[in-house]
């Protein structure tokens, strides 16, 4: 079984940073491409960056040259780095990794999700 567990949400003032972290667990035997997605308010899940496992990195619009991932592949992870927040980032950020576990073969799996919040 695999499990996604992100850290590092908060509150943060309009102009401001966060980091989220995110860790796979479990019987992996490869991690392909991860990435962030999120759910603001009243909105559907959107993307928000993806890297793979050569890192080669891909953003949504809105968040180019203010966000930056990065993954550590030996230990499986994958951070977030948000500066310039703006109170339009307000979401749920989830973590997403297709990998290829024990006697499951390649899927797609989600952490729980954690609470962005910027204020104005």
């Amino acid at each position: 079984q695999v499990q996604l567990v992100e850290s590092g949400g908060g509150l943060v003032q309009a102009g401001g940073s966060l980091r989220l972290s995110c860790a796979a667990s479990g019987s992996i035997v490869r991690v392909s491409t991860m990435g962030w997605f999120r759910q603001g308010p009243g909105k559907q899940r959107e993307l928000v960056a993806t890297i793979t496992s050569g890192s080669s990195t891909n953003y949504a619009d809105s968040v180019k040259g203010r966000f930056s991932i990065s993954r550590d592949n030996a230990r499986n992870t994958v951070d977030l780095q948000m500066n310039s927040l703006k109170p339009e980032d307000t979401a749920v950020y989830y973590c997403n990794a297709n990998i290829w576990a024990k006697g499951a073969g390649l899927m797609d799996y989600w952490g729980k999700g954690t609470l962005v919040t910027v204020s104005s």
